[in-house]
């Protein structure tokens, strides 16, 4: 009963700091929401669609006007501009007026109809990788397309019949599967692990800030006095506070996503609520263990920083993480969105069972135990160390 009294004491301390302190309220509340509504608005249409296309017609036949419509019927290309020539065409893409072009020779139609294979070429930016592979498999599909409808027209004055002709053109169909997400929808697989991510960020930086700011301030004695000197004690006072709101902003989150804007998931509600603690719990151990190495608000914060933006790119979302480098591959196993973000994708996106994601828990877990190594470099640290700024 005394470490709860005291807990909750230091509680109550530290509601009157977040209180003065405005950077709190916008670092624990109003920045997660600001990032929540931006990247799933931002991403509201699952994928792009009429991204800007030029085309450069030098045929100027029936055919070649029938495939810029087909097109431009696409659902991500719209097709916005003809050009005289390539070198027009390309400073387009170069100035970022549009994404790519298809580019159709003079004589395409009769060299196609005498059997002599023209070719037609398009050009795509992959500045942008998004735009550049989807407008590419676009562009791809019309020039097939455009080979198969002069085909289709020979054989059949040819005599052919249709089941023919389809043989023929397409001698074997392909049966494609996108599992888990059929859509291809970018929000439901990007999202889930930017917004996370982010407030993960926070998280680490904040958890630092509280210790540097006791460093910064000198009241760090005041803040043990108040623990009768019990680091771990002072820890769970100063953080419950903390814990408790970025929990109900993760809560919202899930809440958001899944009953709001429908999300696809096959865990269970049970599986959610523990990933969500494992994420709060992890985050702040991790920012304690950073300030407990290096007990500056500087450095600490420097640290956390660094571990947040490194944690976007090995977490596998963007790029996967089997395709990297074999020491890369080691050095992904050090950062906590890399496991929270396995743990989502093989529970809660894909409904596996939590013993096929165990060694992901386990880390989440090792992340939250991290502080206990550090408490007493911490508790030194408030009492004979001099801020330096």
């Amino acid at each position: 009963m005394k470490y709860l009294l005291q807990i909750w004491d230091i509680a109550k301390r530290e509601m009157w700091i977040l209180y003065k302190n405005r950077i709190y309220g916008f670092c624990m509340v109003v920045f997660p929401l600001a990032i929540l509504i931006f990247f799933t608005t931002l991403l509201d249409a699952g994928v792009p669609k009429d991204m800007p296309i030029g085309v450069v017609d030098e045929d100027c036949s029936s055919t070649s006007r029938a495939l810029v419509r087909r097109l431009d019927a696409f659902e991500n290309s719209r097709v916005v501009a003809h050009y005289p020539t390539v070198a027009e065409a390309r400073h387009a893409i170069q100035s970022n007026d549009i994404y790519a072009f298809l580019y159709i020779p003079k004589d395409m139609s009769a060299k196609l109809l005498a059997g002599r294979q023209p070719m037609i070429s398009y050009y795509y930016s992959q500045t942008s990788l998004a735009a550049g592979s989807l407008l590419m498999r676009d562009l791809k599909t019309i020039s097939t397309l455009g080979s198969a409808a002069v085909g289709q027209a020979t054989m059949s004055a040819k005599g052919f019949t249709d089941q023919q002709i389809q043989t023929f053109l397409q001698p074997i169909s392909i049966d494609s599967h996108q599992i888990a997400n059929p859509w291809s929808n970018y929000n439901y697989y990007l999202s889930t692990v930017f917004i996370p991510g982010i407030m993960m960020l926070f998280m680490f930086l904040l958890s630092a800030y509280s210790l540097g700011m006791e460093l910064k301030f000198g009241s760090g004695r005041e803040w043990l006095a108040k623990a009768d000197g019990n680091i771990f004690v002072a820890i769970l006072g100063k953080y419950l506070i903390q814990t408790l709101v970025f929990l109900l902003i993760i809560f919202f989150y899930e809440f958001y996503i899944y009953h709001v804007l429908q999300f696809p998931r096959q865990g269970s509600i049970a599986m959610i609520v523990l990933l969500c603690l494992l994420q709060v719990f992890a985050s702040i151990g991790f920012g304690i263990f950073a300030f407990g190495l290096m007990p500056s608000l500087r450095m600490s914060m420097s640290i956390c920083s660094l571990w947040a933006v490194l944690s976007f790119s090995l977490a596998g979302s963007a790029f996967p993480i089997m395709a990297m480098d074999a020491p890369i591959q080691s050095v992904s196993w050090l950062f906590p969105l890399r496991h929270y973000y396995m743990l989502y994708q093989i529970t809660v996106f894909n409904g596996f069972p939590l013993i096929d994601a165990w060694f992901h828990l386990v880390a989440l877990v090792a992340f939250t135990l991290l502080p206990w190594f550090v408490v007493r470099k911490v508790k030194n640290a408030m009492l004979t160390y001099v801020y330096i700024p």
